[in-house]
């Protein structure tokens, strides 16, 4: 089989499998990049949550 054989249909297959395949990386990429600053931002986020619910004990909220 010959280079100039192949289909110009098959050849926007493999384009567009390609380009969806980097695509989903990307969109992988940041899924991880949000999953990564909530993990770095979880011991503030908890801090903020006991100073909240503290106030809250104190003034009778809870």
């Amino acid at each position: 089989m010959n280079r100039a054989e192949i289909d110009t249909d098959d050849l926007l297959k493999v384009v567009l499998l390609l380009v969806i395949a980097w695509l989903l990386l990307e969109i992988v990429g940041v899924v991880l990049e949000v999953a990564f600053w909530l993990l770095d931002a979880l011991p503030t986020l908890i801090g903020i949550a006991l100073v909240v619910l503290i106030a809250l004990h104190l003034t009778d909220r809870i």
